[in-house]
């Protein structure tokens, strides 16, 4: 285990799968404590035992984060396991039904706001004042490229992800003098459980929006996570960094 963030603590919420995952083992691999949050405990389970197996420290607690109250349940439990809490990847998410505006269902859109967006209002509203306590810490919000660009039949995701890119620009504003640092992430399309509708043809399409010519890896964007999270990005701020294969270069 490295000693990047030894003695630190981290949230990573999402982290039953995917870019989750692959963010919180990445975390204790460089000597944090990290708390794996999921609604899906089974899942959170299996990655705190693959972060334990390998000689890492980590917890389980459960939350859906579209709920204001268990995002600071989430912090509370933190808090009692581990005492403190240094860096958090804001990273739950879901994908939504594909449709034209017109066409796609009021509930869809909430849920998809309320878990991709609102939820990162929640957890930085509970996860700021815990870091203050200890003098500060970084926050990483897992955006997208469709936090910058528009994507037909994903109307609600693409305004959720909109609207993370501007809670990190406030955030960002408001505590960097109090010494948080919150930043995005901007994923191009990557191979996780969020693809798993695709079919081929469909993955083919994908991967052809992308100059380097494949889908990325989430052990990609945890990489970038990891270096957001650490004294190596000290005057990082308020910041949208994309992970995208060039996407947005097009």
């Amino acid at each position: 285990m490295g000693q990047l963030f030894a003695g630190k603590v981290a949230i990573v919420t999402g982290a039953g799968s995917g870019i989750g995952e692959a963010t919180a083992i990445l975390y204790a691999e460089n000597g944090a404590k990290v708390i794996v949050s999921d609604v899906n405990e089974a899942h959170g389970n299996t990655v705190v035992e693959k972060i334990k197996s390998k000689g890492g420290e980590a917890a389980f607690v459960k939350c859906d984060v579209s709920h204001a109250a268990e995002c600071q349940k989430l912090v509370e439990e933190t808090l009692k396991i581990f005492g403190r809490l240094d860096m958090a990847c804001n990273n739950a998410g879901i994908g939504g039904e594909a449709n034209l505006i017109a066409d796609y269902s009021i509930e869809n859109f909430d849920k998809v706001i309320a878990i991709n967006l609102s939820s990162v209002f929640y957890c930085m509203k509970y996860q700021i004042p815990a870091m203050l306590k200890t003098g500060g810490g970084a926050i990483v919000n897992m955006a997208s490229i469709l936090g910058k660009v528009g994507f037909a039949n994903s109307v609600a995701y693409v305004a959720a992800k909109h609207g993370v890119v501007g809670l990190t620009e406030n955030a960002g504003i408001e505590y960097a003098s109090k010494g948080i640092r919150v930043n995005a992430v901007g994923p191009g399309f990557i191979n996780t459980p969020l693809l798993e509708n695709t079919n081929p043809a469909q993955k083919a399409g994908l991967v052809a929006l992308h100059p380097m010519g494949r889908l990325g890896k989430a052990e990609e964007v945890a990489e970038l996570v990891i270096w957001l999270s650490s004294d190596k990005a000290s005057f990082m701020a308020g910041a949208y960094v994309p992970v995208d294969g060039a996407y947005l270069a097009l």
